[in-house]
Order: structure tokens, then C-alpha cells, then sequence
């Protein structure tokens, strides 16, 4: 597929694409011409009265004034002193996100800068060269700086890339592609840095990922039901209504969907001494629903984002260049953080449920940690450690990043909002809480087969049947780990959601 960048209109869908999938992308006509007109007024205006990012130094150097001669040598600098990240290198797709929305904003036209920088990053982007860009340098304001900065000197035939998994040098993997470096005009150094899109690219990746994992989460908790002969009833939609949160009611209608028609249910339906299941049970919906109403907020930062123009100094349709604040992190900031306090409680509530099932107090007949000889074996139990150790480091990382702020720049910018390691995090609880809740998945597929003869819902059974195509059902102790990773492989996949009826 080919995704076309007009500026305004890009989704969450065309990042994924993108930065994911690989996905192609093209400048529409009308990109062009905006960003030519926004160009002929930076070069009107580089021509009269120092104008900051385009005759004058940056930051707390703004008041310096630049002679024409050395302005081209400004950019380059900006970029080269910039570009000072360090720690591992991030994820590929992060960058492709990253380059991908840069770009987004310089077609909008408020830029400055010329076309030919927007199509060389898109024909980076298109030969699958991706500057390599570390893990710290960004304070999430003035943007992105560094890492920005990164993908911006690959333009220039410096730096590192990754190509094909390969680290290479820039100028190798622009020869290779048949491209050539640039040569930055005024302005567009910073155009190519003031900009949020290392973290808006993240979380649009957080925001795909997570619609994905709160599906899965309600369809193997559904499958923790049945393994505790637990009831339905608190599901039904007339409770619901009664506190009428949205993604409550989403929550509750997939589970009651998951066990409709469930013979394990209907097994202890009368004649139960139980009077109420735990709340890790019956409270499901509203913790999940609570986590599905904070995606769909982020959803709306992150759509007001991408419809945003971020960049400092902004060019105007009347010929003025003005200073702004666009591309303070802190909208993003504050999304990455409680979308990564809301998806913790997935994870723990998730191990809750787990450690139930393996109880033999509280599992209502299942046998200890579902061994298959107690005491010889082990079972399940060490699994649940694996899990319990990151719903503990998911609380850790759940503690907002958005509240702190370091002064930079001699107390120009003084107020900065760490955004950046706020979407870092994030990307580390998803992971987590995957991870999570494939050990439910696992245990609850393998407490369910010990429920025989009694047979799981339709849907239930359908996920215990898709485990099983990779994963072995109870018996002795057997290497645990790599069975582990096969149902987080399965969730990876997005295979789960396909039987969600």
C-alpha cells in the first residue's frame, strides 16, 4: 500500500502502517504547494530584520544575529550538535514513525521548509533506511530535539542507519538507495527538529496495540471464569446499565459473548454455596471497561495531534513568522502516562485471577498450581512468578514521567515535559502486560482441559483449541519458557481476536 501524506488526515492506522508494516508513502500535489508558499515567505523574510531560526542562533542564543554567509553552516551545525543521544538504539518502527510524522507536519505548510526536505525523507523512508536514534536526548520540549537530530543527519550522509536489521553508515545507505545527501536552507534545521513525533509515533503504536490487548484481556479473563466454575450473572446487561461507563458495557458484552452457551457455567448454575466470586471475577468489567474509556481519551489526544501543526517558529498563511509553544510534549505526555497506569491494572488484576486458579484453596477443585503429580511437579506455578514480576515493574513504570521537568538551555526553556520517557515506559508496560496475560491464557487453557468432562463455551474452547495448535495440554513438568512465549506469540499475532464472537 501506498499511505498519502496531504498534511492534515493521517490516522493511527497510516502510522501503523508505515512504521510496522512498511508501508510506502507519497506527498500529495497540494503538500507541495503549500509548503512552497510557506517557503517563498522565509526566503522574503531572510532578506530583512533578524528572524529567529532564520537569521538568529537558537534557544538562549535566539539574540545572536547570523550574516547570510553563514546561515547554511547554522543548519548544519544545529543538526550536528543536536544529534547527541546515547543508550541503546530505539526500535526501528519507532524511527519510521517518527521520520514519518515529521514529514505529516512539514506537508501542512507552516514550516518553511522546502519540498525537496519532505521528499527526501520520504524517499528514506521508502528505501527502508532508518536513522539509528537513541534511547535518551529528548526532554520533550523543544520536541524531540535529539532524536530528531538523529534522523535528521542521516539526511545529510552522516551518521548511522539500520537497513535490513544492518547498522550501517549513512552516506553508504543513500549511495546504495540512489540518493544524495542535502544541503539545509534557512529554517529548516529546526523544521526538522521542533517537533513531537518521536512521541506522538509511539503512542499511536501504544494506542493500536493496546485496543488489541484490552479484546484479548476481556476473552482469557471470560476463560478464568470457567476455570473457576465462577458465575456469569454479574455480566448481564441490566447490571451493567446501572453504571453506564462505556467501556464497561464493552467489556461485560464481550464476556457474556465469550461464555454464551457455556456448559462449565450452567454446571453449578443451581445449588452453588458460593454466594459472590472475587472481585478479580466479578469487578472485570470494571477495571477493563475503566482501561477501554482511557484509551478512547488518548485516542483523542493522539487524533488532535496528528491534525496538529508542531513546530517553532510557525509560518503563517499572512506572510508572519511567530514563536510558539507547539511543540511542548505535555498533551502527549500526560496521555502516554495514564495510558500506562490504566493498562497496568490490566496486568494486575490478570495475575489475581491467576493466582486463584493455581491455589487449591481457592480453585475449587482444580489441583495444586494444576500439577500433574504435586510435589513431583511443579505445574504452573513458577509461571505466575514470571507474571508476577512484571505487574511489579508495570508499577514501577506507571509512576507518571509527565510531572517532572528539568530547566535546560541557560533557563530558556525552563519547563520541559519528559514526554519522551513517558511513551518509553508505555511501550514497556504493553509488552509487559502481553506477556501477562499469556501466562493467564496459559494456565487458564490448562485448568479448563481439567475441568473434563465438562466442555468450555464455544468461544472459550475455540481459544483453548488455538493454544493447543502449539502448546501441549496438562501433563508432567516440561520446559515452560518457550511454551510461554508461543501463547505471547498468539497475542502478538492478534490471533485471539478472530474467535471473539
Amino acid at each position: 500500500m501506498t499511505i498519502w501524506l496531504d498534511g492534515p488526515g493521517v490516522t493511527v492506522a497510516d502510522v501503523v502502517a508505515v512504521a510496522r508494516h512498511g508501508d510506502a508513502v507519497e506527498l500529495t500535489d497540494a503538500a507541495v504547494e503549500r509548503m512552497r508558499a510557506a517557503r517563498a515567505i522565509v526566503d522574503e523574510l531572510a532578506e530583512g530584520e533578524p528572524k529567529y531560526g532564520i537569521s538568529t542562533g537558537f534557544g538562549a542564543l535566539a539574540t545572536v544575529s547570523i550574516p547570510p554567509e553563514r546561515r547554511q553552516a547554522l543548519q548544519h551545525a544545529l543538526i550536528r550538535s543536536h544529534a547527541a543521544g546515547m543508550g541503546e538504539p530505539v526500535e526501528d518502527e519507532v524511527v519510521r514513525a517518527m521520520v514519518m510524522l515529521r514529514v505529516r507536519t512539514l506537508a501542512l505548510g507552516n514550516s518553511g521548509a522546502r519540498p525537496l526536505v519532505a521528499e527526501a525523507m520520504v524517499a528514506m523512508l521508502n528505501a527502508h533506511i532508518s536513522p539509528v536514534v537513541h534511547e535518551y536526548g529528548s526532554l520533550g520540549a523543544s520536541g524531540d530535539l535529539a532524536p530528531l537530530a538523529h534522523c535528521a543527519l542521516a539526511l545529510l550522509g552522516e551518521g548511522d542507519v539500520h537497513v535490513a536489521g544492518e547498522r550501517m553508515p549513512a552516506a553508504d545507505a543513500l549511495r546504495a538507495a540512489g540518493l544524495a545527501p542535502i544541503e539545509l536552507a534557512e529554517k529548516e534545521g529546526l523544521s526538522l527538529t521542533n517537533g513531537t513525533d518521536g512521541i506522538l509515533g509511539m503512542l499511536c503504536l501504544a494506542v493500536h496495540d493496546a485496543a488489541q490487548l484490552v479484546d484479548e484481556a476481556d476473552m482469557i479473563a471470560a476463560m478464568t471464569v470457567e476455570a473457576l466454575l465462577a458465575t456469569d450473572q454479574p455480566f448481564a446487561a441490566d447490571l451493567q446499565d446501572l453504571r453506564p461507563h462505556p467501556g464497561q458495557a464493552t467489556s461485560a458484552a464481550n464476556l457474556r459473548a465469550m461464555l454464551a452457551g457455556s456448559p462449565v457455567v450452567a454446571s453449578h448454575a443451581t445449588d452453588d454455596p458460593r454466594v459472590q466470586d472475587a472481585y478479580s471475577i466479578r469487578c472485570t468489567p470494571s477495571v477493563h471497561g475503566a482501561v477501554r474509556d482511557t484509551l478512547d481519551h488518548v485516542r483523542g489526544v493522539v487524533g488532535n495531534e496528528l491534525a496538529a501543526a508542531i513546530d517553532n517558529p510557525m509560518v503563517l498563511p499572512d506572510g508572519r513568522v511567530e514563536s510558539c509553544g507547539n511543540f511542548h510534549g505535555a498533551p502527549v505526555g500526560f496521555a502516554a502516562d495514564f495510558l500506562a497506569i490504566a493498562l497496568a491494572e490490566i496486568g494486575s488484576i490478570a495475575e489475581r485471577r491467576m493466582d486463584r486458579m493455581l491455589d487449591r484453596t481457592r480453585s475449587h477443585g482444580l489441583t495444586p498450581f494444576l500439577a500433574d503429580e504435586a510435589g513431583v511437579d511443579s505445574g504452573l506455578m513458577i509461571g505466575h512468578y514470571t507474571a508476577a514480576s512484571m505487574v511489579a515493574e508495570n508499577k514501577r513504570l506507571a509512576v507518571p514521567a509527565s510531572v517532572d521537568s528539568y530547566p535546560t538551555s541557560g533557563m530558556q526553556e525552563d519547563h520541559v515535559s519528559m514526554a519522551w520517557n513517558a511513551a518509553r515506559k508505555l511501550r514497556t508496560v504493553i509488552a509487559n502486560v502481553r506477556r501477562i496475560l499469556a501466562v493467564e491464557y496459559v494456565i487458564a487453557s490448562r485448568a479448563i482441559d481439567l475441568r473434563a468432562p465438562l466442555e468450555p463455551a464455544a468461544a472459550t474452547g475455540a481459544l483453548v483449541g488455538l493454544l493447543r495448535e502449539v502448546v501441549a495440554g496438562p501433563g508432567p513438568d516440561r520446559f515452560l519458557a518457550p511454551e510461554l512465549q508461543r501463547a505471547e506469540h498468539l497475542l502478538v499475532a492478534d490471533r485471539l481476536r478472530q474467535h471473539l464472537p
